[in-house]
């Protein structure tokens, strides 16, 4: 299968392979045999993230188009909206991010710092738009200017999750069986964040037919909704790469991270941050990678994941969302 993501267009954006880090004080932590942390939160352009591997796909089918402008979507602090905008600004290509306050919060440090800063940094354009009909409306009015300027346009959806971003997980799968494979580990689970399910079904697809079990955690969504979101993905990439549709047999989906809703984060969240920062040194974020932590520690903690087990972690970025949250560090941290 990866042998034929070959045949796809692709841009390089990233630096891989990202690193596979063992970590021991973090698996002590959390009683259990074996933690290793994929590190694709230090995947190179636009502070990192796992939205590059699906970049790579997206805008390599966009620029093998002609595109010229690229519109994509997201609530303020999106880190799809950020490393979309990083990656434009590389290829030297127009980015419009249209967005929604999918996230009930407001202040300063949610509207202006993090990645809304970044967004501007790297000179998005940025459309604040109420709901989805302002939205459409916004989408129709981008693309018919282009048009009227001659400029070929490409609209990435939410989280850059279709078919083809679905394909930078299953190369981003390949590479990490590769690096187990070299150094002789082999995974009993793997665990992932969900929210728009593209990366989710990527390891899904990538992993389909291998032992391991891959638990991925939800951010936002229930577990019924986010299942579907990743087999619909998983079956449409496959079919994308004329590959029969996958069993997902090891596949199992988590809701009890959730909490309130989408970006809002739980007191199980900021103790699954501390533990990986002050066990091993590694960031998370409040959104992703923090309520996959917290699935993680409660499942480890329970007796669900064995004590003998081998877990990868995969880090998906979101740091600079981290600093949307200024007044939940100051109450946690003393920040």
């Amino acid at each position: 299968m990866a042998h034929d993501l070959m045949t796809f267009p692709r841009l390089p954006l990233g630096h891989w392979p990202t690193p596979l880090d063992d970590c021991p004080r973090l698996a002590g932590a959390l009683g259990l045999h074996r933690v290793l942390v994929k590190r694709d939160d230090v995947s190179g352009l636009g502070v990192g993230g796992n939205k590059l591997r699906k970049l790579e796909f997206l805008l390599g089918a966009a620029v093998a188009d002609g595109v010229r402008q690229v519109i994509t979507f997201g609530a303020l602090q999106t880190n799809h909206g950020r490393q979309t905008a990083a990656a434009c600004a590389r290829l030297g290509l127009r980015c419009d991010l249209v967005l929604t306050r999918d996230v009930p919060r407001s202040g300063e440090a949610y509207e202006r710092s993090g990645n809304m800063a970044l967004h501007r940094v790297f000179g998005a354009n940025i459309h604040l738009r109420a709901d989805e009909h302002e939205v459409a409306q916004t989408v129709r009015e981008l693309t018919a200017e282009a048009a009227q300027q001659g400029r070929p346009v490409a609209t990435i959806p939410v989280g850059g999750s279709n078919a083809t971003g679905v394909l930078g997980y299953v190369a981003a799968t390949a590479e990490l069986l590769d690096q187990l494979g070299t150094a002789g580990i082999t995974p009993d689970r793997v665990v992932v964040p969900v929210g728009s399910a593209g990366t989710a079904a990527g390891v899904a697809l990538g992993l389909d037919g291998h032992p391991a079990r891959l638990d991925a955690a939800c951010v936002s969504r229930t577990a019924t909704e986010s299942r579907a979101n990743i087999t619909r993905l998983a079956t449409e990439a496959a079919e994308l790469l004329g590959a029969p549709a996958p069993a997902l047999r090891t596949l199992h989906v988590d809701d009890r991270a959730v909490g309130p809703g989408y970006g809002i984060p739980t007191p199980q969240v900021w103790e699954a941050l501390t533990l990986f920062a002050r066990t091993e040194g590694i960031t998370l974020d409040p959104v992703y990678t923090g309520k996959a932590a917290a699935y993680l520690a409660a499942a480890a903690r329970s007796g669900e994941i064995g004590a003998d087990e081998t877990v990868v972690f995969l880090h998906t970025g979101g740091l600079p969302g981290l600093f949307a949250y200024v007044p939940e560090l100051t109450a946690e941290f003393g920040v």
